[in-house]
């Protein structure tokens, strides 16, 4: 049986789910990340719910069935089937990774108290971060065990590249494809990312346990 990493590792190869207006459902690859990604005309949704079910709640949604699993109406019958929150819809973008090691300027730090960090550990395991001069890069292994990075500029240093060179400099520090969810209204975020290299391949609404 397909699992959900294995989706994810073949569409980072650029290989995806059939264009066909269906729906994959398959379990939760752990307890913490349920959710719903959306590639061309195919959704996937992971979640540990009776499949049949997934599918008679994807049916009753009063929509096109290609937007039934990102749609309001199913995110929010589904959270609450699961006791779980969704945060943002996502746009899903994914990186190479590159030869070399890190770049000059960055600094691996332990035990950081830096907001981003914290919410890394949060949401992700083996975090790791490293500080730059204004900014702050964090990667961890989130959805599937993949791995995923976040990054932070300080405000006096915005509109300089700091936040393009940082997403840059982390596909040198790792040696698999590297992933980022990226608030769709965050353009500036967006930019960097594609800047440095990254491509969009899907959309993901992510579910975690209420706190």
């Amino acid at each position: 049986m397909e699992t959900l990493r294995d989706i994810l590792d073949a569409a980072a190869r650029g290989v995806f789910p059939p264009a066909d207006g269906g729906t994959t459902v398959v379990p939760q690859h752990a307890p913490r990340d349920a959710g719903v990604l959306a590639f061309t005309a195919h959704s996937v949704v992971f979640t540990d719910e009776d499949p049949r079910w997934v599918r008679e709640a994807l049916a009753a949604v009063e929509c096109d069935a290609l937007a039934a699993p990102m749609s309001p109406r199913f995110l929010t019958v589904l959270m609450e089937r699961t006791g779980r929150a969704c945060e943002n819809v996502d746009a899903l973008l994914v990186g190479s990774p590159l030869p070399g090691g890190p770049p000059p300027g960055l600094t691996e730090i332990e035990d950081a108290d830096h907001p981003r960090v914290v919410y890394a550990r949060r949401r992700r395991d083996d975090v790791r971060a490293w500080t730059a001069d204004g900014g702050v890069l964090v990667l961890g292994r989130g959805v599937a065990g993949r791995l995923e990075v976040s990054v932070e500029v300080d405000e006096g240093v915005r509109h300089r590249g700091l936040g393009r060179a940082l997403v840059a400099a982390a596909r040198h520090l790792v040696d698999e494809p590297l992933w980022a969810q990226v608030t769709p209204g965050n353009a500036r975020s967006a930019r960097a990312f594609q800047a440095a290299g990254y491509r969009q391949v899907g959309a993901e609404a992510l579910l975690t346990a209420r706190r």
